[in-house]
Formats: C-alpha cells, structure tokens, sequence
C-alpha cells in the first residue's frame, strides 16, 4: 500500500510579493510552515504580473521576473476590461513548474513553505475590479490539478475557490473602528467583509479583541470565528549572532553605540501613532537619540512635521561641535538581518500603537529581549502582557513618563528583558501549530497532531 495522501491546503500570495515585506506577509510565511509541520501539503496561488506561457520554463523565469512576455499598457488595459466582461465565468490559475533552474536564493527568506506554486495573471487587482462592478466574489479554479481541501485566503479577498472550502483571515477591522487612520473605500469595505462573513466557511482572526470586533461590527455568530494568534519566529542564525557582532554591524553601519539609542519600526502611518510618540520622546528629554525605520505611507508627512520643525532642527554648539537639539534617525528600510541587529541593541522599543489586529513588532522585540513601550488598547494587552509596559497611546504625557521610567531603571529594563522571551514562547511556531491543527480539525481536515509545547497556556486557549 502507497502512503496516505497528505490533505492539500492552499493559501493566497495576496501579500506575498518577492520585493517587498509587510506583517501579513510574515502571517502568511508563518502559516505556511506551520500548514507543512502539520503535514498537510501546501499549495500557494499568486497573483502576479506575468503572462502565462505553454513553456514551464518561460514560466518559471516569469514568475522571478514579471517583466517576461508583458504586454504594453494599452493591451493590457483591453484585456482587464474583456475579462471583466468574462468574469462572472471566474479565472484560471496555471501551475509554476519551479524546478530549480533559475537561481532564487535572493528570495529565499521572503518565500513560504510550497509544495506547489499557482498564478492566475493579476488575479487580485482582477478579484477587486469584479466585486466593485458585480458585488460577488470572483471565482478562480486551477487548470489540470486536484484542488485543496481547503483554501485559506489571508486576507479579506473577494475571491473564492468553487468546489472546496474557503476561510479566511480577517486579521481587524481597523478602517471600521478606527476609519480616519485609513485611505480604504469604507461602504465597500464594510459590504466585503459582511459578504465573507456570510459565505465562507469559517472565519479566522488573531486576537480575542479582532474576534469581538467580528462579532460585533459583522454579525458572525462567535462559534464560525476561531482565534488562533500569530506565531513569532526569528531564524536562529539572526537571533543568535554575538552581542559583539551586533553592537560592531550597529556602530559601523550608524555610528550607534549598543544600548544608547530608542527604536521604532512599522509603516509611517496614522494607525501606528507616530507623531505623537516623537512628541514624546522629544518631551522625555533623554540623551540617547531614536531611530525610526519604516515606509511613508499616506499622511506620513503630519507625523513625521515634528522632525522638521525649524525649532526642532536649530544647530547648537557644544564643545566646539555641531549638533541637532534632538537625533532622530529616519530608515526607509533595513535589511533582515540588519533589522534585527538594530532591535537587539536598542535601549528600548517604542510601539504605541492606536489599534493592532495582533501587533507583531512588541512581540518580536520581546522574543529578542528587548524592552517594549506599548499600548494598553486592542489587542496588545493580551499579547504582551506583563511582559512590557503599556501605556495610553493618546496619552503623550503617560509616553513620556515610560520613557522616562525605562531610561532611568536598569533593573526595569533588565526585568523586561528577561520576561520578554518567556511571554513569546506562548506564541512560538510550535504552540501556532497546535492552535492551527484545531481549527482545521473543526473543519475536518485530518492533519498530523503537532509536538505538544511545554508552555502555559493562554487564557484564552
């Protein structure tokens, strides 16, 4: 007898862009591990750019390189219109043969586990044009292949996989609690997520406050939303590079000494409550500079107005050097690895969030064992715990007396180190594979049962 087939699970690539990296799509890079530590076999369906072609390894280079075969602009536009026409009959996903040919090793920390990768051609810009024009969800089935069990979209698409079961991950409803701090259409948001609400199979969120929200705002009875949390996970050979090192790539790299400088990182953007923590941190008076690394997004600039304050940016003379009244160091971006270093050697991390589905930078840091200033609203306090010290983040007053505190107390700042680490257990890979393997149990997917983890447990579990 041949070994049993291993349950086909798919999910989305929805977030899953090779050039770049956002925290659902480390939620759905998570997921994936976890779907194959489980034993089910993984399937993920992206939505790129390229043209599909009868040649696997036409294929294969066009999904590293969406620039292969494209057509010119004018054509495309003539095609997404003819498909929308045709939509109501759904869209076509084709199999990426990925053989190893062309050299991917650039990538390697960005894609997820697979076993195999689909593309249907812009499949979700295709998914969202469909619903503004029709209000339904844009099917999408898979040429020659078996489909999935299960298909676990990671993101609240309108798009759905006929002849299998459809879940999806809503990870908050930021834009209807909180709809000034988002650009979203929000009458077309509300109608999305309320019509998943009703025709998937099941809901899936990340934190007990992200299911009350569901609950509440979209009417699902609480018995089709699971919460199954995140997982935090930082590869071994970034986490565990010696103190040393860091504090040598941190100065070189900055000219920052390990220990005297404040981090923040995340997208520039109102919900991440940016202007008011530099508010702070200037107002906190301390010596060490802050460093904020993260994208402009929309209204990045009324956050960031502090930092460019004539005020704020008046030369003084100490010493016979010039120097700002107050360093703020401003990143677009830092690699991974440098990523990490930087949070390993910050004095403090500050995340004060206004509204967090989950919020994976505390609990990163915390797995780093590095102290965290978070908020006490949504979701954070049942993930951090008392594992960091959380404050009200409209309170700039409160802000700056944690600041303050945490600068002032190395036994503070060494007792949170220390909890850190103990408090990200409960969201290790491991104990993630556990709560997935009971959701999926729920929905009778047989999977392989994980290796129990010896943590205590959550209170909500």
């Amino acid at each position: 007898m041949g070994a049993p087939k291993r349950p086909r699970i798919f999910l989305d690539g929805y977030n899953l862009a090779l050039d770049q990296g956002t925290g659902v799509a480390t939620y759905a890079r998570n997921l994936s591990f976890a779907m194959a530590r489980l034993g089910a076999e993984v399937g993920v369906l992206y939505g790129t750019r390229a043209s599909p072609s009868r040649d696997p390894l036409i294929r294969e280079i066009a999904f590293f390189d969406e620039r292969v075969g494209e057509a010119p602009q004018w054509l495309q536009a003539i095609r997404r219109g003819y498909r929308l026409i045709g939509s109501p009959g759904g869209e076509v996903a084709s199999r990426v043969p990925v053989t190893g040919q062309v050299i991917a090793t650039t990538f390697r920390d960005r894609l997820p586990h697979y076993d195999e990768i689909w593309n249907a051609r812009e499949v979700f810009q295709q998914a969202h044009a469909h619903f503004r024009v029709m209000q339904r969800l844009l099917p999408v089935r898979m040429r020659g292949g078996r489909r999935p069990e299960l298909m676990h979209w990671t993101y609240p698409i309108p798009i759905a996989m006929p002849g299998t079961r459809n879940i999806y991950t809503m990870h908050d409803l930021v834009p209807l609690r909180l709809p000034y701090t988002t650009l979203d259409n929000k009458r077309r948001y509300f109608r999305l997520n309320r019509l998943l609400a009703r025709s998937a199979e099941h809901i899936v969120t990340v934190s007990e406050a992200s299911k009350r929200d569901i609950v509440s705002l979209l009417g699902v009875p609480e018995e089709r939303v699971t919460n199954t949390y995140q997982a935090v996970d930082i590869p071994k050979k970034f986490r565990e590079v010696p103190m040393p090192a860091v504090a040598a790539e941190i100065e070189g790299s900055f000219g920052l000494a390990a220990g005297r400088y404040w981090l923040f990182f995340g997208a520039i953007e109102p919900k991440k409550n940016v202007g008011r923590m530099i508010q702070a941190y200037l107002a906190a008076n301390v010596a060490d500079p802050l460093v904020i690394v993260g994208k402009k997004a929309w209204k990045s600039e009324q956050e960031l107005r502090l930092m460019f304050d004539d005020h704020i940016r008046t030369l003084v003379l100490e010493g016979g050097t010039l120097r700002t009244r107050r360093k703020i160091i401003l990143l677009d971006y830092a690699p991974f690895r440098l990523l990490v270093n930087l949070i390993r050697g910050a004095r403090g991390v500050l995340f004060p969030s206004l509204y967090e589905g989950f919020g994976l930078p505390a609990l990163e840091s915390m797995l780093l064992g590095t102290p965290v200033i978070t908020s006490n609203s949504a979701s954070m306090p049942e993930v951090v715990g008392d594992a960091a010290l959380q404050v009200d983040p409209y309170d700039i007053s409160g802000l700056v007396q944690a600041i303050q505190a945490l600068d002032g107390d190395a036994e503070l700042r060494a007792r949170l180190a220390e909890a850190g680490p103990r408090r990200a257990a409960l969201f290790s890979p491991e104990r993630y594979a556990e709560r997935l393997s009971a959701l999926y149990a729920k929905l009778g997917i047989d999977l392989a049962p994980p290796v129990p983890a010896e943590a205590p447990r959550l209170a909500a579990e």
